[in-house]
């Protein structure tokens, strides 16, 4: 929080933020709901940095302010996930040529894989969101060949030995069996080359179709393939948490 006389004051901060109109967020203060760097506030006319301050209103973070976009893509099946591919096959740029900002991808999506893709200008988070120390769990659901036995869940969870060691899963469901075929959904942390496909393939169900559909706290809901979507604050505050204390 800032010195009396510098910053914000924080119902500003939260009305601009979107949280409500000013009025309500002087109640919600009043209420106890809103804390500044793991306080709760309840003083009218406090002032924060809205830059740096860490602020949540019942329980949720606000994003810092900032002129970042944050944005969610539906990637297509076979597009190439860069901005500019120098192969001259389908790539992102076509996606978002409509928006101004010089947007980074976070991590990738392999070529035949569609999916939640995370844009944004914001290079450090990006940065964050795509090291492997902070295991960003994704969630993927794939069609695979053959009738996955009840078992296999439980063999993933233990681990799967691949060329790069072992494997593990975070969750795995199976939605349906039919006609030779399985639909499965499942939860890994793990970013390595082709892993999902890889993981699958060694258990003997190779992947006919996948997709991405979770992203940390994003998922990809009802967005149509090749469409993109801002994130709601919600959103970007659950991202910055999943890296940040």
């Amino acid at each position: 929080m800032s010195s009396e006389g510098e910053g914000v004051r924080l119902q500003k901060v939260l009305a601009q933020a979107g949280v409500a109109s000013r009025r309500r967020c002087e109640e919600l203060m009043l209420a106890g709901l809103v804390e500044v760097n793991g306080e709760v506030v309840t003083r009218m006319g406090t002032r924060v940095d809205p830059v740096h301050d860490l602020i949540r209103v019942e329980g949720r973070r606000l994003p810092p302010q900032s002129g970042h976009v944050h944005l969610v893509l539906n990637k297509p099946r076979g597009v190439v996930s860069t901005m500019a591919d120098e192969q001259g096959r389908p790539d992102l740029a076509a996606l978002v040529s409509g928006r101004p900002e010089r947007l980074f991808h976070v991590g990738r999506l392999d070529t035949d894989t569609s999916g939640l893709l995370l844009l944004t200008n914001d290079g450090d988070l990006a940065h964050r969101l795509a090291h492997p120390s902070f295991e960003i769990t994704k969630t993927y659901v794939a069609l695979v060949d053959g009738s996955v036995p009840d078992g296999l869940g439980r063999r993933l969870r233990d681990g799967v030995e691949l060329d790069d060691g072992a494997a593990v899963v975070d969750r795995f469901v199976v939605r349906d069996r039919a006609k030779g075929r399985s639909l499965v959904e499942l939860d890994i942390h793990m970013g390595r080359n082709r892993i999902v496909r890889r993981l699958l393939d060694a258990v003997g169900h190779p992947v006919r179709e996948l997709t991405r559909t979770g992203f940390g706290p994003l998922r990809l809901g009802g967005l149509s393939v090749g469409e993109l979507r801002e994130l709601s604050r919600d959103e970007v505050g659950s991202l910055f948490d999943s890296v940040q204390p």
